[in-house]
């Protein structure tokens, strides 16, 4: 009798504990259900909806533009100096060493304005209209190189919101043949379709808005080195007239 009772306790016990489990678990899900979705979740969600094919090359797009605009963030930093101390250092440098010592601050100096300068210097020798000439030529080699791979970054701008809209369009004719094959319009019908087809016009205008930022950065830091090359290969003239004296 004993035994029976202690076989029974323990069943019972086990009957409330795994009851006790269930409860908790689903008390749990009730719990992230009723939770405030977080951001990350919400645009994964969206993304799924808005099907593979679009959103993949979309995404896509803005994977390889984000890339870009990165590199050439970081080409450009590096590229930039301080013209005002280089040109000092440069003027110094031809009063006490000649066009030699100049020559090896430029070569000890990373970025284009010093490797113009060590351009124009290098044709210091042969007269003042080689030199301008040869600054010309560089400065222009030293422009392409500064805006290097800033066209992909307008194709993907341009690119990504044409994809959305022509996931919009698709998906709008998919949902006018759903209506001519019933033959009614009910709106739960063709509200997937039409849904589908807005994302795909929204993640294209994302991915075009934040790469048309990094565009304008970058833009804007070509065009400051650019008026510093330019600025600084009028004083390098200027210092080789008055070495020449």
């Amino acid at each position: 009798m004993k035994r029976l009772s202690s076989i029974l306790a323990v069943a019972g016990l086990f009957v409330f504990s795994t009851n006790t489990v269930n409860a908790a678990t689903l008390l749990q899900e009730a719990a992230e259900k009723d939770a405030p979705k977080g951001f990350v979740q919400v645009l994964k969600e969206q993304f799924i909806t808005g099907g593979p094919a679009f959103m993949g090359i979309v995404l896509l797009c803005l994977i390889l533009g984000l890339a870009v605009a990165i590199e050439r963030i970081i080409y450009l930093n590096m590229a930039s100096t301080n013209t005002a101390k280089l040109k000092q250092k440069v003027e110094d440098a031809l009063a006490s060493g000649g066009v030699e010592a100049a020559k090896e601050v430029c070569r000890n100096t990373k970025g284009p304005v010093a490797s113009i300068f060590y351009q124009g210097l290098d044709r210091a020798g042969e007269s003042i209209e080689s030199a301008e000439k040869a600054v010309v030529a560089y400065g222009g080699v030293q422009m392409g190189q500064l805006e290097k791979n800033v066209s992909w970054l307008s194709l993907f701008i341009a690119i990504a919101p044409m994809l959305g809209f022509m996931g919009t369009v698709i998906g709008m004719i998919a949902a006018f043949q759903k209506i001519a094959a019933v033959g009614n319009l009910s709106a739960s019908l063709i509200a997937g379709d039409i849904q589908v087809a807005l994302l795909t016009t929204v993640f294209g205008l994302v991915t075009a808005i934040i790469l048309q930022i990094f565009y304008n950065y970058i833009i804007a830091k070509i065009d400051s080195i650019v008026n510093d090359m330019e600025d600084s290969s009028i004083s390098l003239i200027d210092m080789l007239v008055d070495h020449k004296k």
